[in-house]
């Protein structure tokens, strides 16, 4: 499996408050921010698996709400995570 509990366990420690804080915003949006980077590498290869290609938007909206919530609440933290995970140009 690509994504094992010491994954997300390194990600919530990293990005969130604590290691077991899996509710933090900054946590949340890396482990989508993972999951969507696995998932356009997978439809790089496989281009008709369209039930990827729908998680994926998914996923996608998920984050850009989590990103909307983080700008109106910190614009800060919200800077940090996007030069961190390098989301943005």
């Amino acid at each position: 499996m690509y994504l094992t509990t010491e994954k997300k366990r390194e990600f919530f420690g990293k990005y969130g408050k604590s290691e077991t804080d899996t509710g933090s915003t900054e946590g949340q949006i890396a482990l989508f921010t993972h999951r969507i980077n696995y998932l356009t590498g997978h439809l790089k290869t496989h281009r008709k698996d369209f039930s990827t290609q729908r998680a994926l938007v998914i996923l996608v909206g998920k984050r850009r709400k989590l990103l909307n919530y983080l700008i109106n609440r910190d614009i800060e933290r919200y800077r940090a995570i996007i030069k961190s995970l390098g989301i943005r140009k």
